[in-house]
């Protein structure tokens, strides 16, 4: 592994996805804030930092396992593939599984004293966060990864956090889940839907698959318009504070991406090219929103 730089493995993380998995951290954070829920001192503080630091190296773990899973599945090979470091040796099979082992310990190491620190029921939600990381690819390959993605990285950080940072379920936080739960499947599923026919041609069926190019594309649509409904609606039934309606300047790349997917019918499948990263870059924007506005309520 020594041949390899330090920003070289920091590439292989796929590091522009980590708004997927820090976001809902922050935004449950934001929401405990906003409660008056953050205990005094500075130890919530401390933990919060700690999860930030975890989910990242878990998502860095899992990351590079699918990309090995890819490789070795023949998902990624010469004529397609997501990510060329494997298929054109750049680096060995070997590096990838010990680079995402080493990760996978380090981010439990970093669970287990969150746990201590928090209580024993982090250690159940970090050891489904775990397991589901490493079955994400035989989920995915087998049109369960959209799922997998919304429970890892909609729910999971949600619950995660706030039992972390409080020592106590606030099961009424769920209320997070659902909007930048789905932004985040988006991201998996704009991909997904790019790769239909190579997918297709490795054997593997993905959910995209599952209902087809045209549906995929609709539903993509329907992820763009969907979390700005659920904020709405929560601010609406005095779930979450009026100024989390901020989140909806974030619309304004929802948008672009909406109308870019709705190009299917001339471009076909090359209409949710590029999609993946700009559906990560929204779920950044919008958590980011969302927290600022539950930050600022505190001070109305």
């Amino acid at each position: 592994m020594g041949k390899h730089s330090l920003k070289d493995w920091f590439t292989v993380t796929r590091y522009w996805s980590f708004p997927v998995s820090t976001m809902p951290v922050l935004a449950s954070f934001a929401y405990l804030f906003s409660k008056g829920l953050i205990p005094s001192g500075p130890k919530p503080y401390f933990v919060f930092i700690l999860c930030l630091l975890g989910v990242v190296v878990l998502h860095s773990a899992g990351n590079v396992l699918s990309d090995w899973f890819d490789y070795k599945s023949g998902v990624d090979n010469e004529n397609a593939f997501a990510v060329p470091n494997l298929v054109f040796h750049h680096y060995e099979p070997s590096e990838y599984l010990r680079f995402s082992f080493i990760l996978l310990d380090i981010g439990i190491l970093i669970g287990i004293c969150i746990a201590v620190l928090s209580g024993p029921v982090l250690f159940a939600i970090g050891g489904v966060g775990v397991l589901l990381t490493l079955l994400y690819s035989f989920l995915k390959y087998h049109a369960l990864g959209d799922l997998d993605v919304f429970i890892i990285f909609g729910i999971l950080p949600v619950l995660g956090t706030v039992y972390a940072v409080t020592g106590e379920m606030h099961w009424d936080a769920l209320v997070l889940s659902l909007p930048i739960g789905l932004i985040t499947v988006s991201v998996l599923h704009a991909n997904n839907t790019f790769d239909i026919e190579s997918d297709g041609a490795a054997g593997i069926k993905t959910f995209a698959m599952l209902i087809g190019g045209k549906a995929s594309s609709v539903l993509y649509a329907a992820y763009m318009v969907i979390p700005f409904l659920c904020v709405i609606v929560a601010v609406g039934v005095g779930r979450l504070h009026p100024m989390s309606l901020i989140c909806l300047v974030a619309g304004i790349q929802a948008w672009k991406n909406l109308k870019q997917a709705c190009g299917y019918d001339r471009l076909g499948l090359e209409a949710m090219k590029g999609l993946d990263q700009a559906s990560a870059k929204l779920q950044m924007t919008f958590s980011v929103l969302l927290s600022a506005g539950l930050f600022i309520s505190v001070m109305l």
